[in-house]
């Protein structure tokens, strides 16, 4: 009988719950608790979630595409799925956007001392953990007016971008890559003390009822992100022939770190769960200042007619307008609203997240740690803001908006190298 084919291990409230639903009619063609939600197709470039009928809690778990490991969190199955039928369209635009000086130009203060850790003097192995200002007349007045104007900040706000200076540096010019360098310790007082493991998160430490959970799933999404950065970059080099040097390069075989680093089995077993966890706060973040981007876009402070172009690709694309995007930022809100008093320990601890920044010795590195930052602290203002009810955008300063959109860019990345690396 049905009952008789019910784990032993249910609680009473969802047994009585099946066998209720049960008596209702509703499980008469429902299989909802034997197998994973199921998906339909439209003609458009995102899935469908087949709702039609009243669904029980599910049993059995979904599988990512991008990776052998089952979701924890099966509310984000259907923002995954979005996802992945959108890369094949969106990553060919966000490597237009990398053209644009908006998205690419940072003020960065790349001499700022480590304050977490003490450190010996680390000499890079490879002359690619460098980078170098660029010629001043090579950054329009524009974006150096804006940065040198919206340099305020709230000093109990999300985290803040270094003091702008005459120093800008060219994420065009130096990309993403695979330098040699070491970050674990960075990683380690990053995971060890700047996420959050009382309370709830002792027994869960991505997937509790509590905001400082969603926290932690999005910081363990970044260092996902990097890790999938450093991949990428280590097959580049082998691919074109470059080969790596044991002697400059500590990892050399890429499917092997991508089992260590990424796989169910490594370190982090939900680590593509949760890089897809930051890339929905991402993408919701990029919605709530869509009209706001826009809006520079009609002002000319984006660029000429060519660069809002290739801005309003990205804007209008569908996954962007798809609700299943939001299933982490409501995650997120909804938990938040719950304990909106004590919001101020993630405004703190984005603030720390950044300045630990300061602590990567490789420049290179360092650059784009700070940006990926600034883009999911962005993201996180956005959705809660300072009371759980999501931040304001108009008061999000431009080094912010190019960081959020240029973070959406990297975590594409990131999970096509995911999507790549499957069997």
């Amino acid at each position: 009988s049905f009952i008789s084919r019910l784990p032993a291990s249910l609680s009473p409230d969802t047994m009585r719950y099946l066998i209720a639903a049960a008596s209702a009619g509703y499980l008469a063609n429902c299989d909802a608790f034997v197998s994973p939600r199921t998906f339909t197709t439209t003609n458009s470039l995102v899935p469908v979630v087949n709702n039609d009928i009243p669904h029980p809690p599910s049993f059995q778990t979904t599988a990512l595409t991008a990776s052998v490991a089952a979701l924890h969190d099966e509310s984000l199955a259907p923002g995954i799925q979005a996802i992945d039928a959108a890369l094949p369209t969106l990553a060919p635009l966000f490597a237009e956007l990398r053209s644009l000086p908006y998205f690419r130009l940072y003020s960065c203060d790349m001499l700022a001392s480590c304050e977490y850790i003490p450190q010996e003097l680390f000499e890079c192995y490879t002359e690619s953990c460098e980078i170098y200002p660029v010629d001043d007349d090579e950054v329009p007045t524009d974006i150096k007016m804006a940065d040198f104007k919206e340099h305020e900040f709230e000093l109990d706000g999300w985290a803040r971008w270094d003091m702008p200076s005459e120093d800008y540096y060219d994420t065009l010019l130096f990309p993403e890559d695979y330098t040699g360098y070491d970050g674990a310790e960075v990683w380690r007082f990053i995971h060890d003390r700047i996420g959050f493991h009382e309370g709830a998160m002792s027994a869960d430490e991505y997937d509790a009822d509590d905001w400082k959970a969603d926290f932690n799933k999005a910081v363990s999404g970044l260092h996902a992100m990097v890790s999938a950065q450093v991949i990428k970059g280590m097959k580049e080099k082998i691919n074109s022939g470059e080969g790596l040097d044991p002697d400059s390069y500590e990892w050399t075989d890429p499917s092997v770190e991508f089992n260590r680093r990424l796989g169910p089995q490594g370190e982090t077993p939900e680590a593509v769960e949760n890089l897809y966890f930051t890339m929905m706060l991402l993408l919701s973040g990029v919605r709530a200042a869509r009209d706001r981007l826009l809006m520079d876009c009609d002002m000319g402070k984006v660029g000429d007619a060519q660069a809002c172009q290739v801005l309003r690709s990205i804007l209008t694309h569908p996954v962007f307008d798809d609700p299943s995007i939001e299933a982490a930022s409501h995650r997120l809100r909804t938990h938040a609203l719950k304990n909106s008093n004590s919001l101020w320990e993630a405004r703190m601890r984005t603030r720390d997240l950044m300045r630990i920044m300061n602590c990567v010795q490789c420049n290179k590195c360092r650059f784009h740690g700070k940006i990926s930052t600034l883009g999911l602290s962005t993201a996180l203002q956005l959705s809660v803001g300072h009371r759980g009810t999501g931040g304001d955008v108009v008061k999000t300063h431009r080094v912010e908006l190019a960081a959020l959109v240029s973070a959406v860019g990297k975590f594409s990345s990131g999970i096509d190298l995911c999507l790549e690396m499957q069997p």
